[in-house]
């Protein structure tokens, strides 16, 4: 495999300061992995404003790399978790606004969730705690400076709105202290997504252990069709002594 390409992340695509936003990355890895679904490992963060490598790998997979550091791989995997019904777009406005009224501590300014980032800036995914349910959501609709030519959200994108709904599980679900980062993700795209029109991303916890926690996520259109699922495990910062 000789087909390898440089790849520079830009700044405004951060989850945590100078850290890529983890389902940006995972995206751009899974359009070179030959799978309708495809698993992302997590193994060092993908830095900001740095070149780093983009290359095949046997099986249909792919890798990015700092030299020879393994930064994240990308490798075909079985369909995601099924998806339980999306919350409506009413229930969904409401919990975002509630998450946006009382956000919780440890905030960034995260290109998937940052409270201050505009539609066109960001993906809003301020998910709160929908009431009477197990579920987190936020309804959004992205801006478009993020559509492509043919007014759709890449797909890389569309990974990236299946990343923040997990952390605010932890946060809203699982009791879980800011922090924490995605270990990996594995995402099955369903449907082309256009920008300019109302979207809901939901996500529910699967199990718990330890620092580790699973969630299941999905991005659906505002009347509840599923655009995207996926699995994720998410790993919560050691205590500080």
């Amino acid at each position: 495999m000789t087909d390898s390409m440089t790849i520079t992340v830009p700044a405004h695509l951060s989850g945590y300061p100078g850290v890529a936003f983890g389902g940006y990355v995972a995206g751009v890895l899974a359009a070179r992995a030959a799978a309708k679904t495809v698993r992302v490992d997590f193994r060092r963060p993908v830095p900001t404003q740095a070149p780093v490598r983009l290359a095949p790998t046997a099986g249909g997979g792919a890798e990015l790399l700092d030299g020879e550091l393994l930064l994240a791989a990308a490798s075909p995997a079985e369909p995601a978790v099924e998806a339980p019904g999306a919350p409506s777009w009413e229930q969904a406005s409401a919990a975002a606004e509630a998450y946006r009224t009382a956000p919780p501590d440890g905030m960034v300014d995260c290109f998937g969730c940052g409270l201050h980032r505009t539609p066109d800036t960001g993906l809003r995914l301020h998910c709160g705690r929908v009431p009477g349910s197990a579920v987190v959501a936020a309804a959004w609709t992205p801006g478009a400076a993020l559509g492509d030519a043919d007014w759709l959200l890449p797909p890389e994108l569309v990974w990236g709105a299946l990343d923040c709904p997990g952390n605010a599980a932890g946060r809203l679900l699982d009791d879980r202290r800011a922090g924490a980062v995605t270990a990996a993700l594995t995402a099955g795209l369903l449907r082309p997504v256009p920008v300019g029109e109302g979207l809901v991303s939901y996500a529910w916890l699967l199990g718990s252990e330890g620092r580790k926690y699973r969630v299941g996520t999905a991005l659906a259109t505002a009347g509840g069709d599923l655009c995207a699922v996926a699995e994720a495990l998410w790993v919560e910062p050691r205590s500080q002594a």
